[in-house]
C-alpha cells in the first residue's frame, strides 16, 4: 500500500510538471522586451543638431536601412563652436560626451546582451572618439568586448596611428591625438579623413593651428584630465622646439602669416571638403566613406 501511494504521488507530480509552462519554477530571467541585438549611437557634427532641433545630418548616410533588430539613436546636444552661439566648443562637446555615455549606459543596464556601435562626424566624432577611447582603455560605461564598431568621420583628434580608411593624409587632427589612443577598441575603430580636411589633417608643421585646436579643447577643461592636458601641451612644445624653436612659432603668427592663414581657412571652408564624405571614395570598389561604414554596420548586425 505504501509503495502504491508513493507511485501515485510521483505520477501526479509528473503530470503537474508536464502541464506547467516552460520555465515555471526556474529563477532564470528572460531578456527584457525590445532589446536590440546592436545599438547604434550616432553623434552629429557642429550645427547639424541642437537641444531644440534634433537633426541628424551626415550620419544618416550610414544608418539607413539597417537590419531589423538594430536600433539607432542620435545624440542631441548644443553642437555649437563659438561663445556668441550660447555654448563654447568645449562645453558643447562635453554635453555630447555625457549624453552619449548616458545612452550607452542606460541600454547596457537594461539589455545585458546588446552590443554597441558608436558613430560620429566632425565635433560628433570628437565626442564619440573620446567615449570610445575611455571604453577601450577600461574607463568607460561598458566593457570593450560589448562594442562591435566605432566609426569616426573628420575626427578633430585623429592620430596618424589610427586605422584610416581611404587615401593617406598627412598631419593629425587640429586638436591633437588622444593620449592613450583607443586601447582594446583599436582594431574596431575606423577613421575617415578626406585629403585637405583641416579638421582631421592639420599639417605637422602648423604649430599655430595645433595650438588653436588645443585651446578649443581646453575651452571647458575637465579637472580629471589635467594630466592628459599637460602631456598634450608638452608634446606640442617639444615638437615646436625640435622643428625650430619659439622663433618658428613667432613666424607663424605674424601679420603676414595671419593673412595667409585666413586665406587658407577661407579657401578650405569654400571648398566643401569637410562636407565631401558622401562622395569621398575610400576603396577600389568605389565605396564612399558613408557606404563603406554602412556595410560594416550591416556586417556587425549579422555577426
Amino acid at each position: 500500500m505504501h509503495s502504491r501511494w508513493k507511485s501515485t504521488v510521483a505520477s501526479a507530480a509528473a503530470l503537474v510538471t508536464a502541464a506547467l509552462p516552460m520555465g515555471v519554477g526556474s529563477t532564470a530571467k528572460a531578456a527584457p522586451p525590445n532589446c536590440p541585438s546592436l545599438y547604434v549611437v550616432a553623434v552629429p557634427g557642429t550645427w547639424e543638431t541642437s537641444d531644440k532641433d534634433p537633426g541628424k545630418g551626415m550620419l544618416t548616410g550610414v544608418t539607413y536601412n539597417l537590419p531589423g533588430n538594430v536600433r539607432t539613436d542620435y545624440v542631441t546636444y548644443a553642437a555649437t563652436a563659438f561663445p556668441w552661439e550660447g555654448d563654447i566648443y568645449g562645453r558643447s562637446k562635453q554635453e555630447a560626451v555625457d549624453r552619449t555615455r548616458g545612452m550607452i549606459g542606460a541600454m547596457a543596464k537594461r539589455c545585458g546582451a546588446t552590443r554597441f556601435a558608436l558613430l560620429g562626424y566632425s565635433q560628433g566624432a570628437d565626442a564619440a572618439g573620446d567615449v570610445a577611447a575611455s571604453i577601450g582603455t577600461g574607463l568607460g560605461v561598458v566593457p570593450a568586448n560589448r562594442v562591435a564598431l566605432v566609426g569616426l568621420i573628420a575626427d578633430p583628434r585623429r592620430s596618424p596611428t589610427d586605422q584610416l580608411i581611404g587615401p593617406p593624409v598627412g598631419g593629425a587632427g587640429a586638436s591633437g591625438p588622444r593620449v592613450g589612443g583607443f586601447g582594446w577598441l583599436t582594431p574596431k575603430t575606423y577613421t575617415f579623413c578626406a585629403v585637405g580636411d583641416l579638421y582631421c589633417s592639420m599639417p605637422n608643421g602648423d604649430f599655430a593651428g595645433r595650438i588653436g585646436g588645443l585651446l578649443v579643447q581646453l575651452s571647458n577643461p575637465d579637472p580629471g584630465k589635467i594630466g592628459n592636458y599637460q602631456q598634450e601641451v608638452s608634446t606640442l612644445v617639444n615638437d615646436a622646439l625640435a622643428a625650430g624653436g619659439v622663433g618658428l612659432l613667432n613666424n607663424q603668427i605674424t601679420t603676414t602669416e595671419y593673412n595667409q592663414r585666413k586665406k587658407q581657412i577661407d579657401d578650405f571652408l569654400k571648398s566643401g571638403i569637410h562636407q565631401s564624405y558622401p562622395r569621398y571614395t575610400v576603396d577600389p570598389t568605389g565605396a564612399t566613406a558613408l557606404t563603406w561604414l554602412h556595410q560594416r554596420l550591416v556586417d556587425a548586425a549579422h555577426s
